[in-house]
């Protein structure tokens, strides 16, 4: 069982930076992918981008060069660093954890992007 607990997110101007944290308990095995979906109103859930348990990430298109997923071993968590945000990043950002055959989920988070 792995529990992830995400922090950060908020409002924010178009064109400035947030920093979203995830951070994972339980049994987290040597072998798991995390990573960051989004779900803006009225639209479906998207991937944002991902980190695999060896530290290759991978992202959506329209977040190439913007967003930049981390890890800090250590402490098991995992963070999305946001630039130049736009408001079409507008969306409540959830992180989670796929670990063997299971998905686990964070509780989400609002970014709000608006002048």
């Amino acid at each position: 069982q792995v529990q992830l607990v995400q922090s950060g997110g908020g409002l924010v101007q178009p064109g400035g930076s947030l920093r979203l944290s995830c951070a994972a308990s339980g049994t987290m095995y040597s072998t798991y992918v995390m990573g960051w979906y989004r779900q803006a109103p009225g639209e479906q859930r998207e991937l944002v981008g991902t980190i695999t348990s060896g530290g290759n990430t991978n992202y959506v298109d329209s977040v190439k060069g913007r967003f930049t997923i981390s890890r800090d071993v250590a402490k098991n968590t995992v963070y999305l660093q946001m630039n130049s945000l736009k408001p079409e990043d507008t969306a409540v950002y959830y992180c989670y954890a796929q670990v063997g055959a299971f998905v686990y989920w964070g509780q989400g988070t609002q970014v709000t992007v608006s002048s």
